[in-house]
């Protein structure tokens, strides 16, 4: 998204060049440049080739992005236009010329607004991670409940907690730690759909949010991710490796409750999953507050035993 952003702002430094190059044309009445009275002239300047490659592919889906390119196109339209009036020495009336800037003004404000939605994204992103932080988990959250009270559908939310980490700091250190969370991000983000959501909640604490989810293919989903995550190996710099497990507390959105308190709900049956023997998933009911309950899934026998394991280089 950091490498989106530099590019999207590079190209806008080029337009804005090309604008000043165009202004001094017209005002000095030189030869204008062949490409830009060329008939595909939006596909030959700088920010044009930009928008057909790289920009393309990073922005194609973003609901701006078809409005920019319909206004960059215009704008060139109306800018030949002028260029090749003034070519034939003729005036340039008022409303040509106005044509032309309100084109220019109308790409100018979705850059900004996309370049200004880039730099919030980045902003509520979590540096180690790259998952969202708690800020935007709170935002989309929201809009999640917004559907839910529609009826549109339902929605998961998962509190995921790894077991022990702080024995993986003390044992390992703070950059294995670091190795550890991110290895965990990636393998979650790439089991889950890609309209499912995780977040930092806060250090080894994650939030995974299920859009279109009820609570028994929800409670599928983690209990998979649990098992895997348990099978993961993670290697330390000392040539030493050792595995990880983590705790899964799964509730709904509520539609009438406000959505803190959802996430206070996946908060307590995580409590309840570690104060039952941690490496599990416990689903949110009424009665849990904050006491430790039986869970609704074991891994195996093992569970009550420490999570992380040491084992020797040699497996």
């Amino acid at each position: 998204m950091r490498s989106a952003l530099s590019g999207l702002q590079q190209a806008y430094s080029r337009h804005e060049q090309w604008c000043e190059a165009l202004s001094t044309t017209l005002i000095c009445s030189q030869a204008p440049d062949p490409s830009d009275i060329a008939v595909d002239s939006h596909h030959k300047c700088q920010f044009g080739q930009w928008l057909d490659g790289a920009g393309s592919k990073i922005f194609a889906t973003h609901p701006a992005f078809a409005k920019i390119q319909a206004a960059h196109k215009r704008m060139h339209d109306c800018a030949r236009h002028v260029l090749l009036t003034s070519m034939n020495q003729q005036s340039i009336s008022a409303q040509e010329y106005q044509r032309f800037t309100t084109a220019m003004k109308e790409m100018r404000r979705g850059l900004v607004t996309t370049k200004r939605e880039l730099e919030g994204s980045i902003f509520n992103l979590d540096p180690l991670t790259g998952v969202p932080n708690r800020a935007e988990m709170l935002i989309k959250l929201r809009e999640e409940q917004a559907l839910v009270k529609r009826k549109a559908h339902s929605t998961c939310v998962a509190m995921v907690d790894l077991d022990n980490f702080k024995s993986i700091n003390d044992t390992y250190g703070h950059a294995v730690g670091d190795q550890v969370l991110v290895r965990f991000t990636r393998h979650l983000r790439s089991r889950i759909r890609s309209h499912d959501m995780i977040f930092r909640y806060g250090g080894e604490e994650f939030l995974i949010c299920a859009p279109n989810t009820g609570l028994e293919p929800g409670h599928a989903k983690v209990e998979r991710l649990r098992k895997e995550l348990a099978e993961m190996v993670i290697h330390s710099e000392d040539c030493s490796s050792f595995s990880i497990t983590a705790s899964f507390g799964l509730t709904l959105i509520g539609p009438d409750v406000p959505v803190q308190q959802s996430i206070e709900r996946a908060d307590e049956a995580l409590y309840a999953a570690k104060a039952a023997g941690r490496n599990r998933t416990v689903i949110w009911s009424p009665s849990l507050t904050r006491r430790p309950v039986m869970a609704l899934a074991a891994s195996s026998a093992s569970i009550g035993a420490l999570s992380v394991k040491a084992y020797a280089s040699n497996g």
